[in-house]
């Protein structure tokens, strides 16, 4: 059962999820830019620029927390995310190194 802000545990992420979750350009535009950032790196939704509504941004926020591939922190009138690397590596194996190895910046389609 997922945690009280969305989060499934690591034994409840199913590759099914983050596959489903990866499929969107822009979801995986942001995961393969934080795959780039030093571990333990956090990113406002806001600071990826894209050019969607702010509901349109929250949805895909969303997704890819309920999915597992990112752990999303209050700041105050924001949220920050943060890949969960440790958590993809050891359920997911090598697919973060994919990821990195095919970054295919294409943005919202």
């Amino acid at each position: 059962m997922p945690d009280a802000e969305g989060h499934p545990h690591r034994e409840e992420m199913t590759l099914r999820t983050v596959l489903n979750a990866l499929s969107d350009p822009l979801r995986y535009e942001v995961v393969a830019r934080l795959v780039q950032e030093p571990e333990g790196t956090t990113r406002t939704c806001a600071s990826f620029g894209f050019p969607v509504s702010k509901s349109t941004l929250s949805h895909h926020f969303r997704v890819l927390r309920e999915s597992g591939l990112i752990l999303q922190v209050d700041r105050g009138n924001s949220r920050a995310a943060e890949l969960r690397r440790e958590d993809l590596q050891a359920r997911f194996p090598g697919l973060l190194d994919l990821v990195a190895a095919n970054p295919e910046h294409g943005g919202p389609d």
